[in-house]
């Protein structure tokens, strides 16, 4: 196990290009609601343009908040709210320094594909895999990064009683096919048992 722990680890860093390294951070991750009067509201916007129609708001005090992109100009952010996806100016917006730990994931993380129906979340150092048939939980074995600065990139590794897990989360936008809901990772998973190897694609949330 050790050795392809190295192995995903090292091939895992080719990946990463200088860029992400001078960045003070990656999307997706989580920002809190900053500037904003105590009696007023931050605006959920269906296009990056303080003209276009509201679709939303956060409140003053909110924390948490996932964005999961950028705008062009990179003066909007891409949020959601309820099933929809919309826009508010990243100037009201703080990032936090605490989702992206290193050999960690943030709480809150959930994934989910459709054609099947799956989802996985973590619980400490289980692992939780569900479909509407069965649910599965198995033991964390490891979770891997790129050793770049708040890079929200992962391997995670698990294993159940008779099956283990090989989960991948990338940086990108997805969409989950049923939905408004903007995504900012996107998730493979290969689930292998006694009767071979099954691969899940979906999408996945630090959404609070």
């Amino acid at each position: 196990m050790i050795g392809r722990v190295a192995i995903l680890g090292a091939f895992l860093a080719t990946l990463a290009g200088p860029a992400l390294a001078t960045r003070e951070y990656i999307l997706p991750t989580r920002f809190d609601v900053v500037d904003v009067a105590a009696d007023g509201v931050l605006n959920v916007r269906a296009r990056p343009d303080a003209r276009a129609e509201i679709i939303g708001t956060l409140a003053p005090d909110e924390e948490n908040v996932e964005v999961v992109a950028h705008d062009a100009s990179g003066r909007w952010g891409l949020v959601n709210v309820g099933e929809r996806s919309g826009w508010v100016a990243m100037r009201y917006l703080d990032y936090r320094v605490d989702v992206w730990e290193p050999g960690a994931l943030p709480d809150g993380l959930q994934c989910l594909g459709t054609e099947p129906f799956w989802s996985m979340r973590p619980e400490a150092d289980r692992l939780v895999l569900a479909t509407p048939e069965t649910e599965e939980t198995g033991t964390i074995i490891a979770i891997l990064d790129t050793g770049i600065f708040r890079d929200p990139r992962r391997v995670v590794l698990a294993k159940g009683e008779d099956w283990r897990l090989t989960a991948s989360l990338t940086a990108a936008r997805c969409s989950d096919g049923m939905s408004d809901r903007a995504y900012g990772l996107e998730a493979m998973l290969v689930r292998e048992d006694e009767a071979g190897a099954s691969l899940l694609a979906g999408c996945c949330t630090i959404g609070r």
